[in-house]
């Protein structure tokens, strides 16, 4: 899969989503929480292409959950996960074309899932920021040269900011 590439907004990422959301009720069980967020959960925005997933979890079941979903074939990324946040992917094909999906394994109602979910929010609700955001994107994918770390650097910024309006 060729990373950093812009592709605009199409309506199938919702439909994506629930499929996928579907697949993951069936493997960690009852109480988790789960929500579209990233590029692909707001209409007209763009990005990757990725299937961005958070599943918010009680503290006490993230170990539990975290098995169930490696059982269901979604790759735990030990290096892109941090104490709070467990980090997953999985690739699939659908109509002759690899997707991607990741999930961010965190505590339900903690920072990570209300900074997740604030900031789609915020996105979903502002259009010129939806509008600002896929310009700094398509910035980002043409200066970062397929580097990760140039690619986020170049966004982090807008997040904050965003993030901030958000909590106001």
């Amino acid at each position: 899969m060729q990373k950093y590439i812009f592709r605009k907004y199409t309506s199938k990422y919702p439909t994506l989503f629930r499929k996928e959301k579907g697949r993951i009720e069936k493997s960690p069980g009852a109480n988790i929480k789960i929500e579209h967020i990233g590029s692909t959960a707001v209409p007209s925005l763009g990005g990757k292409g990725v299937i961005d997933i958070a599943i918010g979890v009680a503290t006490p079941k993230m170990t539990e959950t975290k098995e169930k979903l490696e059982k269901a074939s979604y790759e735990f990324r030990e290096k892109a996960s941090s104490r709070n946040r467990l980090f997953f992917r999985r690739d699939y094909h659908n109509n002759h074309r690899e997707r991607r999906i990741h999930i961010h394994l965190v505590k339900f109602n903690g920072k990570d899932w209300k900074e997740m979910i604030n900031f789609r929010n915020y996105l979903l609700n502002h259009p010129k920021a939806v509008e600002k955001y896929a310009k700094l994107k398509k910035e980002a994918v043409r200066k970062s040269k397929g580097e990760g770390r140039t690619y986020r650097k170049h966004k982090e910024k807008f997040i904050k900011d965003i993030l901030r309006k958000a909590q106001a």
